[in-house]
């Protein structure tokens, strides 16, 4: 997926091959805000605008701008990898949501 990215806030993108325009929505944030334009330039200015208006709109009517998490999230993975990760956290001593967290951990700590 490609994405925007301005002030912390992430906006998906597509393009419409039909209406020839770029479009795209604010990600993680507690409503619907779509953002468009013909070309890269505008559809970034568009994308930065939105962000920009919904943080005022946020602002004025005492909401939290960002979508919250409960902290508390369920996978899907394959019986294998399932009882692999039980051995693996079970060697170190820890729980396998322990073994989970600190892998996740790893992994975003590497792409930042």
């Amino acid at each position: 997926m490609n994405t925007l990215s301005y002030k912390g806030y992430i906006g998906s993108v597509s393009f419409s091959e039909k209406d020839n325009v770029f479009f795209g929505k604010v990600e993680g944030i507690n409503g619907l805000v779509n953002f468009e334009g013909e070309s890269v330039k505008e559809l970034t200015n568009a994308f930065h605008e939105a962000v920009d208006d919904y943080l005022e709109y946020c602002k004025e009517e005492g909401i939290e701008p960002h979508k919250s998490y409960s902290g508390s999230l369920n996978i899907r993975i394959s019986p294998e990898t399932h009882s692999r990760i039980a051995v693996l956290a079970k060697q170190a001593g820890i729980s396998i949501n322990a073994f989970i967290k600190s892998a996740v951990e790893k992994q975003i700590a590497m792409m930042m």
